[in-house]
C-alpha cells in the first residue's frame, strides 16, 4: 500500500534532515509552515508544509532532499556579506512573479523592473551554486546606477546557453529548457533566442515560465496545442521551487501577451 504523507510526518522528515547545531527550527501551526534560522544571523527561511507534500506526491523523497538543498544554500549566504570578483560579470535578471514581494523583510527594497502583467524582472548575484537578490543598498556599495545593472544583467543573460529540448503531442511541438542553472525562466528575456525560436515556429508561438527552472516554448498548431500547454503549464507551476506563473504568454513581434486557455477565447480581452 502506498504510503500517504500528512503534515506531521513531513514536518517530521524535514526536521530530520535539516537539524543542526547552529539553526533553529520552529513550527507555526497556523499557516502550517516550518521557519529554519540561521542562530548567528538571525535570518531565516520559511518552507510550506502543504507545498512540499505536494512535491512530495511526485518525487517523494527527492522532494525533501531539493527542498533542504534550497534552504541551505539560502541560509549560506542570508545575512553575509557576499565577496565576489568582477561582479559586473555575476549579475543576472530572475523571473518571479508580480505577488513576489518587492522588499526583504527588514523593508530593504530589492531592485526590480516591470516585465508583463504577471511577471517582474528581479536581479541577482550569482554565487555559483546559489545567488542573493540585489538591493538599494548592495546596488549603491556598487556604485552602479539601476540602467547600467540591467545592462548588465541582461548582455549577461545572453551569454547563458539555451539548448531545448523538443517533444511533440497531437501534432504541436514543445521545446523545453531546463538546465537547472536557476536562471532557465531568465532566458525569457534574451531578444535574439526568443527570435531564433520564432524563426522555427510554424504555427503560433507561445513561451511559458512556469517557475524559475523551467522555460517552455509552443508551436502550437491546433486548439489542442493549447489544452496541452495550459495542462503543462499548471503541472510545472504546482510543482516548481520558485513557482511563477501558470499562465502562458504569445510571442509576436518581440511581444509577450499573456494566453487564457478558454476554448476559442485564447487572448486575454
Amino acid at each position: 500500500m502506498a504510503e500517504k504523507m500528512d503534515s506531521l510526518k513531513m514536518r517530521n522528515k524535514l526536521k530530520e534532515r535539516l537539524e543542526h547545531p547552529v539553526r533553529v527550527i520552529t513550527y507555526d501551526r497556523e499557516k502550517d509552515q516550518l521557519r529554519v534560522e540561521d542562530k548567528e544571523t538571525k535570518k531565516g527561511i520559511e518552507i510550506s508544509i502543504p507545498s512540499v507534500i505536494g512535491k512530495w506526491n511526485q518525487k517523494k523523497d527527492q522532494a525533501v532532499e531539493e527542498t533542504a538543498y534550497y534552504v541551505e544554500e539560502a541560509l549560506a549566504v542570508m545575512g553575509r556579506k557576499a565577496a565576489v570578483q568582477n561582479p559586473e560579470k555575476h549579475v543576472l535578471p530572475v523571473i518571479r512573479s508580480t505577488s513576489f514581494p518587492t522588499e526583504a523583510k527588514e523593508g530593504v527594497s530589492f531592485v526590480f523592473d516591470e516585465h508583463t502583467a504577471e511577471t517582474r524582472i528581479f536581479y541577482a548575484m550569482d554565487l555559483g551554486k546559489t545567488y542573493r537578490l540585489i538591493d538599494e543598498p548592495f546596488l549603491k556599495d556598487q556604485g552602479w546606477t539601476h540602467a547600467q545593472m540591467k545592462e548588465m544583467a541582461l548582455f549577461n543573460v545572453r551569454s547563458l546557453p539555451a539548448e531545448m529540448k523538443r517533444d511533440e503531442v497531437a501534432e504541436n511541438v514543445f521545446y523545453f529548457l531546463n538546465s537547472n542553472d536557476g536562471y532557465d525562466a531568465s532566458r525569457i528575456l534574451n531578444d535574439s533566442f526568443l527570435k531564433e525560436m520564432a524563426d522555427k515556429i510554424e504555427g503560433e508561438m507561445t513561451v511559458a515560465v512556469p517557475h524559475q527552472d523551467v522555460l517552455i516554448i509552443g508551436d502550437i498548431r491546433n486548439e489542442t496545442g493549447y489544452d496541452v500547454l495550459a495542462q503543462m503549464a499548471m503541472s510545472f507551476f504546482a510543482a516548481g521551487h520558485v513557482p511563477i506563473t501558470a499562465l502562458s504568454f504569445m510571442y509576436e513581434e518581440g511581444e509577450l501577451e499573456p494566453v487564457f486557455i478558454l476554448g476559442k477565447n485564447k487572448r486575454r480581452e
